[in-house]
């Protein structure tokens, strides 16, 4: 009688050898998927993205349903039912997402974003590793399993959202409006990467967000510089403000920014420590030219990733910056920050505390619009799912697997964890270079490979929950 991890194994063989049959198609189909401009904060080809995307899981033989709201990019549902020897009683969902980042700067392309290029063994396009790698990697281990004898081991369904990159501002409207077409047992969320010891990382969790524009108005036109000596200058104004957000140490300053924080139990804390980190290797990946800033806080990397609120400027925008000099007094300026937040804090709150802050310090002349706007969330790690998602790593990846509490990231896991009551885990086929949102996205065709298999193999494992 044939043993546990022998079944296993010859399992894990016929899935890697069903998979490179599949793999030529599969990168076919990732060709075409990401020569789709799909940039959701330019509104660029949404529509033509959705018809590939549903093209994609009709010809996978799920069914689709295309949703839409006025005024919001539609949501993609598919659904796949287990096959006659499956579990009917189980229904596993996978969240997605075809839209991206803009590709810009283009100078710092190696080959045109919206083509797939391959080389040395790596798959550079704009979207490949953030998210439309880990689309076509599931619905390939779906292909793989219906090719086997009994087809699906569970049911299956497929939420493929097109605004992910500008904060899922409508996916709460979509869930609300449909909860029993995304109601399922747990979620598979959309990212995850290997780290430079090849070890998969996977979390249960992603920080939440607030993303505003501080913008300060001066003239109708720009001036010359000859005229500093009387009139205002909107950059200096812009720049004092968000001087007087952040201390020199790092300090977020603004009054009632902390409130609602739910601190991490001590377990958390000891998670976070657990975790791998190289901060040599992290200097050496970005070229720092700067100290940590959790250096002179004497404070845990790890800890700070995952459970302290953040306040970045992303980027200052005023008056000439071109080649050369110009004389110039700048008629307006504008800043876009980003706060990344923490389990209990609301972003529309901190927005206000944001303006009430500027306001006090006697800065009402800048303008402060909410872009975007994410709550935190973390799924309970104790949850039986997890155990499944982590052993079928290990099974398939043969190495160490790294379950984190919380992303550093944001997402909208909290409409789905908080709406639809279920468990999520977060895993894909990044690494450690993939250089999400930057130019030279890529993800590795090893990596690609051994995603296709884990799925497939993450798929029979949850069929077997009774």
């Amino acid at each position: 009688m044939i043993s546990e991890s022998e079944r296993m194994k010859n399992n894990l063989e016929l899935l890697r050898k069903k998979t490179l049959e599949l793999l030529p198609q599969s990168i076919d189909e990732l060709k075409t998927y990401v020569h789709f401009r799909s940039i959701s904060a330019q509104k660029s080809s949404m529509t033509d993205t959705v018809r590939n995307v549903s093209a994609m899981i009709e010809a996978t033989g799920g069914n689709v349903k295309i949703l839409e709201n006025i005024g919001a990019n539609p949501v993609v549902f598919g659904y796949f039912k287990a096959g006659p020897n499956g579990n009917t009683k189980r229904t596993l969902l996978f969240y997605n997402h075809y839209d991206v980042q803009p590709p810009e700067p283009l100078e710092e392309w190696d080959s045109d974003p919206f083509t797939l290029t391959i080389r040395e063994g790596k798959l550079y396009a704009r979207g490949v590793s953030d998210n439309k790698g880990d689309l076509v990697v599931r619905l390939t281990a779906i292909r793989l399993l219906q090719s086997l004898e009994g087809g699906l081991p569970c049911n299956i369904k497929i939420l493929v959202e097109g605004e992910e990159e500008i904060g899922s501002r409508n996916l709460e409207a979509y869930i609300t409006s449909n909860p029993d077409l995304f109601t399922a047992d747990a979620c598979i969320w959309e990212f995850g990467e290997k780290d430079q010891q090849e070890r998969a990382h996977m979390v249960a969790g992603v920080k939440g967000m607030v993303y505003l524009q501080l913008s300060c108005t001066g003239a109708d036109v720009d001036i010359h510089s000859m005229a500093g000596a009387y009139i205002d200058n909107p950059a200096w104004r812009l720049v004092q403000a968000l001087a007087s957000l952040k201390s020199a140490e790092n300090e977020i300053l603004v009054e009632g920014f902390y409130d609602g924080v739910i601190h991490p139990s001590v377990e958390e804390r000891e998670t976070a420590r657990r975790i791998p980190f190289d901060e040599e290797h992290v200097k050496s990946l970005y070229g720092l030219k700067l100290p940590l800033i959790t250096d002179a806080k004497q404070q845990d990397p790890r800890e700070a990733m995952m459970y302290e609120p953040t306040m970045t400027i992303c980027g200052i925008e005023s008056g000439y910056y071109g080649e050369g000099s110009k004389t110039v007094l700048p008629r307006k300026a504008l800043a876009k920050l980003d706060c990344r937040i923490v389990m209990g804090q609301e972003p529309e709150h901190i927005a206000n505390c944001i303006e009430r802050h500027l306001v006090k310090h006697g800065f009402k002349d800048i303008e402060v619009e909410l872009l975007n706007a994410q709550r935190a969330y973390r799924s309970d790690l104790s949850h039986p799912f997890f155990s499944i998602v982590v052993t079928a790593a290990q099974e398939v990846y043969g190495t160490e697997i790294v379950l984190e509490p919380s992303s550093a990231g944001s997402g909208p896991m909290y409409e789905i964890g908080q709406l639809l009551h279920m468990p999520i885990a977060s895993t894909g086929v990044g690494w450690f270079d993939s250089r999400y949102h930057a130019p030279n996205e890529s993800i590795r065709a090893q990596d690609f490979e051994q995603g296709i298999v884990y799925i497939a193999h993450l798929l029979c494992e949850f069929g077997k929950i009774n």
